[in-house]
């Protein structure tokens, strides 16, 4: 007969026990979507060997100069915006009151205006799953404007580029 092989599949109780990595990462100058994709991976854990999909096995992933990304795109000039780019006056945002006619849109501009941290924390939110699971992954992400962060404490370490 064959070798069989086991897969491992990590429980709520024994993910918790493992210490949970820090991971900084500058966001200056990079690409939304494409970033976010690399801090998704993170906070799901799809890095480790260990990792289950029912089970939060992710690590903590802080974000500095947050207004500092960018769309791919043309760059065009804008007075308050570093890295402005076409799609960045085409890309929306929809928010809903709950009331009938409660859709209110805006341009990544004006979201960028008022908040530039939701921007990024938008795409990653919709990489994650769409559950209690995917909220707890998202409450990992620390997004901060500057270069400073409160969370040297932690020890946290540079980002991995396998990811």
């Amino acid at each position: 007969m064959g070798v069989t092989t086991r897969t491992t599949m990590v429980r709520k109780e024994d993910a918790t026990l493992g210490s949970k990595d820090w991971f900084v990462v500058d966001a200056d100058n990079q690409i939304v979507g494409r970033l976010a994709n690399r801090i998704a991976t993170v906070l799901m854990g799809k890095h480790k060997p260990d990792y289950t999909p029912h089970v939060d096995t992710g690590d903590y992933v802080v974000v500095l100069n947050a207004e500092r990304i960018r769309f791919s795109g043309r760059p065009i000039f804008h007075p308050e915006i570093p890295y402005c780019t076409t799609k960045m006056e085409r890309k929306t945002y929809d928010r809903y009151s709950g009331y009938p006619g409660g859709r209110k849109v805006s341009t990544a501009v004006e979201v960028w205006k008022k908040d530039a941290r939701r921007i990024l924390r938008e795409a990653v939110r919709r990489m994650l799953p769409k559950s209690k699971l995917g909220r707890h992954m998202l409450d990992k992400l620390k997004l901060y404007v500057g270069c400073e962060h409160p969370h040297q404490a932690q020890q946290t370490k540079d980002f991995p580029d396998y990811v």
